[in-house]
């Protein structure tokens, strides 16, 4: 799940390229919550508390919420892959990925989350972690059946 449309064309083919393989692992929906309406003339936190609140609405219970925020939980690639495969054994419903706005999250929306994890500590604008985040999520699963696509 993320927060507004992807605007550069070249994100938007690898985003999609990535989406179509991941297809072949598990069923995965891209779900972008459209930009808040006049999101220049608010502040920062009222930003993100409009945004929390379309995030919400989106949740559903049994959900296990993951937010890619610079504070959480870093892995290497095969780490990952088995961060993914210890979470679909638990029999969550939905195991839902979320990509913040550029000022991160709400407080109600880090309340409900789950879990916390961060893919660098760089940071990376929110739109080019869309194209960096489901190429890991595509490498995980290769990683998990084996697949010649990761190189340690």
């Amino acid at each position: 799940m993320v927060i507004g449309k992807t605007d550069e064309p070249y994100l938007e083919t690898g985003i999609a390229k990535y989406v179509g393989r991941l297809e072949h692992y598990v069923p995965f929906e891209l779900k972008i919550i459209p930009d808040i309406k006049n999101r220049k003339t608010l502040s920062e936190a009222q930003q993100k508390k409009s945004e929390g609140e379309l995030l919400l609405s989106q949740f559903q219970p049994g959900d296990f919420i993951v937010l890619l925020d610079e504070n959480g939980k870093t892995f290497s690639s095969r780490g990952f892959s088995k961060w993914v495969e210890s979470q679909m054994n638990t029999g969550c419903k939905r195991l839902v990925f979320v990509i913040g706005g550029p000022y991160g999250f709400s407080q109600e929306v880090y309340g409900k989350a789950n879990s916390k994890i961060s893919l660098s500590e760089m940071t990376f604008s929110h739109q080019m972690v869309r194209l960096v985040f489901v190429e890991q999520l595509y490498r995980a699963f290769t990683i998990l059946k084996g697949e010649a696509y990761h190189h340690d």
